[in-house]
């Protein structure tokens, strides 16, 4: 089956509950396939003999799903992303109050109690995900912290956006997995612009990433040196 976001999660649980063995392939890989056979036809049916043909031609891996604790924790960390975006709109509207220069005594008091109750919903999710990381990553969770750059917080993110790194054997797995690995496009001799990352993956993850370089610039002197090195090659600094 195509992974539709969230949409397709109850029948893919369904289905492995039930010992069916499934795949859950992604909708770009799909519809590439489907292109390539130049069909003039879109229907449900057309579609549906379209993906069984893509099934049965291409070598698909197995889906495995997540654990429970897992699921937790994703779910935690799209809510704490919401609060965190409703937060920020809450403290620039107090802000915009106070710039109007007479505020509404009332308004700001709502303000101040709606962006309270937030921060105390974020500060108990947060320590949930902390307690169900410890069950599975203590250790793992650990090692990540004495990286210079990482701190708690994205050490958590880390853990959960990859599964404790589990699902990956080798680096390059998991750099794919980020949307980090290079897109290089040339043709003969010419070369379309310069290479840059594919950017076909996890977006969360590949954000995180990103400010950790930053941060590891200012605090690994291995890395900064290398980030030197790159940018004097009149390499882009991002």
């Amino acid at each position: 089956m195509e992974g539709t976001g969230y949409y397709h999660y109850q029948l893919a649980y369904h289905l492995l509950e039930s010992g069916i063995k499934i795949s859950v392939e992604n909708p770009l890989a799909v519809k590439r396939f489907i292109q390539m056979k130049l069909s003039k036809i879109k229907t449900d049916k057309s579609d549906s003999k379209l993906i069984c043909d893509y099934a049965q031609q291409l070598e698909l891996k197995l889906w495995q799903g997540n654990f429970k604790n897992e699921i937790e924790c994703l779910q935690i960390v799209r809510t704490l992303s919401v609060y965190t975006k409703e937060s920020t709109i809450l403290k620039n509207k107090l802000h915009g109050e106070d710039v109007l220069g007479n505020p509404s005594k009332v308004v700001v008091r709502s303000l101040i109690h709606s962006l309270k109750q937030l921060q105390n919903e974020m500060a108990d999710l947060e320590d949930k995900l902390l307690i169900l990381i410890k069950i599975e990553y203590q250790n793992l969770l650990t090692r990540l912290k004495t990286i210079p750059g990482i701190g708690p917080k994205t050490a958590i993110m880390l853990v959960v956006f990859t599964g404790g790194f589990d699902r990956f054997t080798r680096a390059s797995e998991l750099c794919s997995y980020a949307g980090l690995t290079p897109v290089i496009r040339q043709s003969g001799s010419r070369v379309s612009g310069q290479p840059r990352i594919s950017k076909i993956g996890n977006q969360k993850l590949r954000n995180l990433l990103f400010m950790c370089s930053f941060n590891a610039c200012k605090q690994n002197k291995a890395c900064r040196d290398h980030y030197e090195q790159i940018v004097s090659k009149g390499k882009s600094k991002k």
